[in-house]
Formats: structure tokens, sequence, C-alpha cells
């Protein structure tokens, strides 16, 4: 008996590979040193199942999750084809932005809301600036380097790419910790909404001004609920440094604001 069973776009998702990131970058040298056929299906075939974690953030739309599957198929191909060996960074690290951006590519493709065409073409601009600057510089850029790489206001750049976000609900999760769950609605305070929308932008600034490992304990802490001992081994290294960066980076979040 199969447990898990999950079949998505004809694949039973209980049965696919999971790669090592050593086997990941074994086979990128491989499809890049002989283009080998082989070595790009194992390489898809093993991330699949990431396809599936990011894929689970956009379902409840409407949309058929057999079609985000395929859509978040193509973005892991993109990252294939765009990832650099040189930098280091760890493959599924960029595969989930590259993935995320080409699942609301299509839902904003998609979406019944109307965004103007200059506002559209802007965000657009945007998206393909940070994904370009987060190859070259290693990390996610905040707004300031996004607008200069594009050669446009600061303020334009966060109007045209929150006029194509993703509405959220109010009882979304954003952090568990055993029966003890925060939703967003829990976050909302009585401020003016402008005051509360530019802290929201602060925060997010703030947050892309840490470094790749301080935002991904942030994320496994915070977003995926996991104990302290939990992150220390998934990335490798001890509960204790864990605490000490988590409280590092959110020290750091509270003086910026």
């Amino acid at each position: 008996m199969a447990y898990n069973k999950v079949v998505i776009a004809g694949i039973n998702t209980s049965e696919l590979e999971v790669l090592r990131e050593s086997e990941k970058i074994s086979l990128l040298k491989e499809i890049r040193a002989t283009g080998s056929k082989a070595a790009r299906d194992r390489l898809v075939n093993g991330n699949l199942r990431l396809v599936l974690s990011v894929i689970q953030r956009f379902t409840g739309r409407g949309e058929d999750i057999d079609d985000l599957f395929q859509i978040g198929v193509i973005g892991l191909i993109k990252a294939i084809n765009n990832f650099d060996l040189s930098k280091e960074v760890r493959f599924s690290t960029y595969c989930v932005p590259m993935i995320s951006g080409e699942l609301r590519r299509y839902l904003r493709d998609n979406s019944h809301v109307k965004v103007s065409r200059s506002l559209r073409d802007l965000a657009y601009k945007a998206i393909q600036a940070k994904e370009k600057l987060t190859f070259s510089l290693g990390r996610e850029p905040n707004m300031d380097e996004i607008a200069k790489e594009i050669g446009e206001k600061r303020s334009d750049v966060v109007i045209a790419l929150e006029s194509i976000s993703d509405p959220v609900s109010l009882y979304e999760p954003v952090y568990s910790d055993s029966d003890d769950t925060l939703y967003i609605m829990d976050q909302i305070s009585d401020m003016n909404g402008v005051e509360s929308r530019m802290d929201e932008l602060t925060i997010r600034d703030a947050i892309n001004g840490l470094d790749e490992r301080e935002r991904n304990i942030l994320y496994l802490r915070f977003f995926r609920g996991k104990t302290q001992t939990e992150v220390a081994g998934e990335i490798g290294i001890s509960q204790a440094q864990v605490s000490r960066l988590e409280k590092s980076a959110i020290s750091r979040i509270k003086n910026s604001i």
C-alpha cells in the first residue's frame, strides 16, 4: 500500500526521487559539460517534490492543480537552465523564487483583476531585474537595488509590484508553535492603512537586507513552523547557532523599523 500518495499530472509523487544537494550540483555539472538528457531528466524528476511544495501556496484560487504543477515545472526548468554554478547558492534555494515567479506570472496573466499595461510592464521588468540581481549578488536584492537596475523610481516599482501581487486570506497562518497558530488577521492593527502598508514594505526591505542563511532560518522557523533543532539539522549547524542567528536577524529587523 502506498502512503501519502498524491497523483498530479499523472505523476505519483510518493514515488519521486529526492536528490541530495551534492547530487543536484553533480547533475548540473554533467548537463553543462555534456548536455546529457538523462542527467537533465533525473534532475527535473528529483526536484518535482520541491515544485509540489511551492504550488501549495498558490492553491485554493480555482486553478487546476495539474496546470499549476506544469507551470511550476517550467519554472524549475528555467532554474536548471540559468543556475550559475560559480555562485555559492544552494540549487533548491535558487529554485523556489524561480518556480514562484513563474506561477505568479501565470496567475497574473489569467487574473480577473485588470491592471494597466504600463504597470504590468514595469512589474515584469522589476521581476526580471530581481532574478538577474539574485544571480549576481548571491542574495535577494532590496527594492532600491531593483529600482536602480531598471532606472525607475523606487516608489513606482513598489506600486507596480503591489498592483500585481496575489491576495492572501486573513486566515492564512504565518507562524505555528505547537497548538498556538498565528494568522495574518492577528497581526492587523487599527492604525492608518497607509502607514500599516508602509511598515510592511519597510519590514520586507529589512528582511531582504539579511544574508541568505538568516532569511532561510526565519523562513523555516516562522513560515514552516520548524523548531530550532529541526532547522539546525536541515541547514547543518548547531541549535545554539540557529538561536543566535535568529535573535540577531530579528534584532536587525527591529532596528530597521
